[in-house]
């Protein structure tokens, strides 16, 4: 099979997501055969480093033999079974373990199969808890601006990105929606930390204006990754949090994106020393296998729903795969991993080198910022770097990037105007070296003219 052989059969049925299939009239499919490690090949050889971890879900290489051989060995002995009323093996130790290791406090898991419906869940149950509590005015959430959260309704509801969002407006529910503490609008002068507190003044006031008929808050820790990978500092989560329990509001963390490791510490709530409400997990949860997601909440939201049936106060959510035992088995894998091998520690080397390499792109007269959490790297193009006036959106010089990335044998997937590394962490310091200077490359010929 060739290159072209697939793309022409391809482009006779799929329909691709976030795409505008006009594009592929000029821009080409890349057609990929198989993978290895950090490295994505094609059918006539060509190799490209997966630098976003394939939407950011690849933790440890493609085709991992750790992950794969224990997936392999579930799927000789179960494949799926219905999880009302029935269960496994992989699902009880994936739910202890991550228990355990996650913010102190959130003791039961709820499954479900992608980010999304993390976050769908997280908002019902949210809901549903206070209706339980007979607090039946509370039916509102809070969000940030730029955030982002998916694309089911209520999901897409919760974010704040207009690109996504606008075209259905009119179906979804509206939110309250705060400034984000984003570091990028600080003043000059102002420290990333100071910026976010000040910045939680307009949350503060929300919550006390609406309490009554709050929810919850939903936010992103520390990064809005679909957001262009907007950055903020730790204490707005403290302060987010202690305002949620004065309040009496719950808080949901959505660390699809970031969570395992990518801000440096195992879950990026960490980092602040508080424990949300809803924890949301998913892509890295698999280590990149196989699609899986979790909502983890406390004994008290539990012990809402937990009655006679008669009451009806159970929570009448389901998947069709919620709790797969394959997905189940490549999660426990992926926390195998974790487990023996000092992945953090090694992290913060590589995230430090990254760091190093990047740093001259500072100076650059078309570079606005770059900035970094852990194994998140971002840099912004700007028009201006003295106003930081941005390029045109028409004008796609991000997608300029993306091409010269391919035409080198990196796979680079901007954010608009922003480029950003988010790339496995079996990444050796050459190919770190090999991707920041394709980036480079990238971003010299997208600002020229």
């Amino acid at each position: 099979m060739s290159n072209a052989d697939l793309i022409t059969r391809d482009l006779r049925h799929l329909w691709h997501p976030c795409t505008q299939m006009k594009d592929h009239e000029w821009l080409p499919l890349v057609p990929i055969r198989r993978g290895e490690g950090v490295w994505l090949e094609d059918f006539e050889g060509r190799h490209y480093l997966d630098a976003i971890s394939s939407w950011w879900v690849n933790l440890f290489g493609h085709c991992n033999p750790r992950i794969g051989d224990r997936v392999k060995r579930q799927l000789d002995t179960l494949e799926h079974v219905i999880l009302a009323g029935f269960t496994h093996a992989p699902v009880v130790e994936l739910s202890e373990r991550l228990a355990a290791i996650t913010p102190a406090g959130l003791n039961h898991c709820f499954y479900a199969d992608n980010g999304s419906s993390a976050i769908e869940v997280a908002l019902k149950m949210s809901f549903h808890y206070w209706q339980n509590r007979g607090q039946r005015q509370k039916r509102r959430f809070v969000n940030l601006a730029n955030s982002y959260h998916g694309e089911t309704l209520g999901a897409l509801a919760a974010g704040d990105v207009s690109l996504y969002k606008d075209t259905y407006g009119p179906l979804l529910m509206e939110m309250l929606t705060v400034p984000s503490p984003d570091c990028y609008a600080r003043e000059p002068g102002v420290s990333c930390e100071e910026h976010s507190r000040r910045m939680f003044a307009p949350m503060r006031e929300t919550l006390e204006r609406h309490a009554d008929e709050i929810c919850a808050v939903i936010v992103e820790p520390l990064v809005q990754c679909a957001g262009y990978m907007r950055m903020y500092h730790p204490v707005y989560l403290k302060l987010l949090r202690a305002a949620c329990d004065e309040f009496g509001v719950h808080l949901i963390a959505d660390e699809i994106a970031v969570g395992f490791g990518r801000t440096g510490t195992l879950f990026a709530c960490e980092q602040a020393g508080i424990a949300p409400d809803f924890l949301c997990l998913s892509k890295g949860l698999t280590g990149g296998y196989l699609p899986l997601s979790v909502t983890l909440t406390t004994d008290e939201i539990y012990s809402a729903f937990y009655d006679d049936y008669a009451t009806l106060r159970a929570f009448l959510h389901s998947h069709s795969y919620t709790g797969n035992p394959l997905g189940c088995s490549a999660a426990l894998a992926t926390l195998d991993i974790f487990a023996e091998d000092d992945v953090i520690g090694d992290n913060r080397q590589k995230a430090a080198r990254m760091a190093e390499l990047t740093a001259p792109l500072a100076d650059h007269p078309h570079v606005g910022d770059v900035r970094q959490s852990g194994m998140i790297l971002a840099i912004e193009m700007v028009k201006d770097k003295a106003t930081r006036e941005p390029w045109p959106w028409e004008e796609r010089r991000g997608l300029t990037v993306y091409r010269h990335g391919l035409e080198k044998g990196v796979l680079l997937r901007p954010l608009g105007n922003v480029i950003y590394f988010m790339p496995p962490y079996v990444i050796s310091d050459e190919e770190i070296e090999l991707m920041v200077e394709v980036a480079a490359e990238g971003i010299e010929l997208a600002t020229r003219g």
